[in-house]
């Protein structure tokens, strides 16, 4: 008699992945202030190390593209907790123990991104080729798992700072680098099947070559300027328009934008059988356009803190939503549509914050021009959501008269 496969333990290696993605990205921003008082290493070259981590995801996409099927996705998804694990302690241990200890912090960056990258890419196809019923609601669910990382990595950070002092950092990094090394042996053990099989993927010049593809990119594109944006500037705007302590900013800021998320993506999870996805997004781009243009233009401080909270809500959808989407409309795109997705996902979440920094600068410090600008991001979205609805409408049109 088969042993029947146990898809329950990939589900859990998923989450887990989620959550130890959401530890490499939201920890080390809480030690850049410790970073500049223990080693002297100047805010400018700290502010690199943001952009070290999302340069090398964006590498990893694109790599991923090519190698991610021919090695394997377990032996990618075993390295990706490995790489995440090893790059977490070595950023306790190797600023004290090399000459420059800013190259020991941008080592460890790089080995964790690697890993985060390869989370990124690797996660969703493998939870898409799992048998479950209702593929929407499982990956708006499995996506709440980065929301519920980043808002225990920043309590549980702050808790253990609160109690411990933030001199035993590197304590706390051992003890979240532990989540990936657990996780390695959930995703050794569990069953994983292939996306598509053999020669029946598309193949990458014949995905490039897609039309609904590169509309796909641009939802994609949208999907994560609209939610690294506020979720990346949420507790600076939190401080600069309410004037509260960092501390409180983080909570108020960053934290109620990642509950907000997280609470969207179990809500839609739960419901997902009886709504219409594309509708769903269509409704929440609005939302979103309406949150950032709330954050940006209201006077009235506790507005903008409600249009930055309710923002959560509004994105929360928008990632695994368009990864859905995705999949519906290119079901033979294999793992190479979902590396570059996780692409075009990390390049909006790269470019829409750093414009949004350049036009606050430009205009004195004033972070509601640039937030009001990203408001862009979710309107394209919009559009391009229409136009989809419209080709879908066509296709079931033309199907009826043939």
């Amino acid at each position: 008699m088969t042993k029947q496969k146990n898809y329950k333990k990939t589900l859990i290696a998923c989450y887990l992945g989620f959550v130890t993605q959401a530890i490499s990205a939201n920890f080390a921003p809480l030690l850049f202030l410790t970073f500049k008082s223990n080693y002297g290493i100047s805010l400018e070259k700290i502010a690199m190390i943001p952009m070290v981590f999302y340069l090398t995801q964006l590498l990893v996409d694109l790599a991923a593209t090519k190698f991610a099927d021919k090695i394997g996705y377990r032996t990618c998804v075993v390295a990706s907790q490995v790489l995440s694990s090893v790059g977490l302690a070595l950023m306790a241990i190797l600023p004290d123990i090399l000459p420059v200890p800013f190259i020991g912090v941008l080592i460890a960056v790089v080995l964790y991104a690697i890993g985060s990258g390869l989370i990124e890419v690797l996660l969703s196809p493998i939870v898409e080729a799992c048998p479950f019923e209702n593929k929407d609601g499982v990956m708006s669910l499995l996506h709440s798992f980065y929301c519920w990382g980043a808002v225990g990595v920043i309590l549980g950070s702050t808790l253990f700072f609160t109690v411990f002092g933030v001199e035993n950092w590197k304590i706390l990094t051992f003890i979240w680098a532990l989540v990936p090394l657990y996780n390695t042996f959930n995703f050794i053990n569990c069953p994983i099947e292939r996306l598509v099989e053999d020669g029946k993927s598309m193949g990458i010049r014949k995905l490039l070559k897609t039309p609904i593809f590169w509309l796909m990119i641009l939802l994609m594109v949208c999907s994560g300027a609209s939610e690294a944006t506020m979720s990346q500037w949420a507790s600076a705007f939190t401080e600069s328009a309410i004037g509260v302590s960092k501390t409180i900013g983080d909570l108020a800021g960053a934290c109620l934008f990642a509950m907000f998320m997280g609470f969207a993506r179990m809500l839609y999870g739960k419901f997902s059988e009886k709504l219409d996805l594309t509708k769903v997004m269509l409704i929440c781009g609005i939302m979103c356009a309406s949150c950032y243009l709330v954050a940006s233009l209201s006077t009235l401080p506790i507005l903008g803190l409600i249009g930055c909270a309710l923002c959560g809500l509004a994105v929360g959808i928008m990632w695994p939503g368009s990864i859905s989407v995705s999949s519906q409309n290119c079901p033979r795109g294999g793992t190479a549509m979902f590396a570059f997705l996780a692409l075009a996902g990390d390049l909006g979440a790269t470019v829409s914050p750093a414009m949004v920094g350049t036009l606050a600068e430009k205009a004195g410090g004033n972070l509601k021009t640039g937030l009001f600008a990203a408001t862009l991001f979710p309107i394209v979205l919009v559009a391009g959501l229409i136009v989809l609805s419209s080709v879908k409408k066509y296709q079931v049109k033309k199907e009826g008269h043939s």
